[in-house]
């Protein structure tokens, strides 16, 4: 089952859910697709099975990582929420090898196929998304509901792209950034977007 779900998520990631046939991940395994029919009534429902594989593990992480920084901080950061959330996410990407880049590159489709992929993102990471909204109320008392929503709101949208490696900063910058570059991300992301929660809750 494994090494289905790696050829799935490989081709998934590179041609979305519908540029990918059962019969193509079965020929990628190098089985007979009516193994997959098996196991699976349609390619969606291997679809959502390659996608709920590593959301759990990467949810968990955050979560874990969001409540060890909470039981550490006498009073939260909004950097350090935003530290444990993306730099925990990123770190996962970093060390994870090709297979879990896939999985990333298939989190930004599914972020942005609103007809089926929000369900997706709603079951898997609202807990962890609500933990850090939470933290970030904690670190900004002051501040308007709707403006920390709408400040999360701008980190998932750059990090979905961050995730996608679409190559156009590669390009854009003549090659001094990488799209593939999560290290560099990670330096970055947590301070940026930091100081724009900061920005839009200062009025």
């Amino acid at each position: 089952m494994e090494q289905i779900y790696d050829a799935a998520e490989a081709l998934f990631s590179q041609h979305g859910l519908y540029g990918v046939t059962l019969k193509d991940v079965a020929k990628q395994v190098g089985v007979h697709h009516t193994l997959l029919n098996y196991y699976f009534t349609d390619k969606k429902a291997l679809f959502d099975a390659v996608f709920a594989r590593r959301a759990v593990v990467t949810s968990e992480r955050r979560m874990q990582a969001l409540d060890a920084y909470e039981a550490a901080a006498e009073m939260p950061t909004v950097e350090g929420a935003l530290r444990a959330f993306l730099d925990t996410d990123l770190d996962t990407y970093i060390e994870g090898g090709e297979g879990w880049k896939n999985y990333a590159k298939l989190g930004a489709q599914v972020a942005n196929t609103p007809a089926w992929g929000a369900d997706l993102m709603d079951a898997h990471f609202d807990p962890v998304v609500l933990r850090l909204i939470g933290l970030l109320k904690k670190a900004l008392p002051d501040c308007a509901e709707q403006d920390i929503f709408w400040g999360y709101h701008f980190v998932t949208g750059a990090l979905m792209l961050t995730l996608a490696r679409t190559g156009r900063i590669d390009k854009l910058s003549d090659g001094l950034c990488h799209s593939d570059d999560f290290a560099a991300v990670k330096e970055r992301m947590a301070s940026f977007m930091a100081a724009g929660f900061l920005a839009i809750c200062k009025k």
